[in-house]
């Protein structure tokens, strides 16, 4: 039986933790943020200190980049939150950070969209 894209990112999110648009505004300090839409989509802003890896090449590029960021060998435990548009693609590249071995990794619900709902701010705008 084959999976629709809707019902594999509904299996995707009965396995990781989403993060409201409300709390990450309250520790956007705290974590680190990753936006996992294409390069063509971050034109419209990025949530503050939010920093692009495309869904695409995240799992080949998301050590690296949190080895430089925080500086030191030991990232499993980092906390981390991914975005895109929707929710779907973040929870699919949450789940597969989670089977990569990070521990503290969530999905922002109802992504970039519910954030601008939200009238949240915006970097780069």
């Amino acid at each position: 039986m084959l999976l629709t894209s809707d019902q594999l990112v509904e299996s995707a999110k009965t396995h990781i933790k989403e993060i409201s648009s409300g709390t990450l505004l309250k520790l956007l300090n705290d974590v680190v943020v990753i936006d996992v839409r294409e390069k063509e989509e971050c034109k419209s802003g990025l949530i503050p200190n939010a920093y692009n890896i495309p869904r695409g090449v995240l799992e080949m590029n998301v050590q690296k980049y949190l080895h430089q960021k925080m500086g030191k060998e030991d990232i499993i435990h980092t906390a981390v939150v991914l975005y895109c548009h929707s929710g779907a693609r973040s929870a699919l590249a949450t789940q597969s950070l989670q089977a990569m071995g990070f521990t503290h990794v969530q999905s922002l619900e109802g992504g970039m969209a519910g954030w601008i709902k939200a009238n949240y701010p915006l970097d780069g705008e």
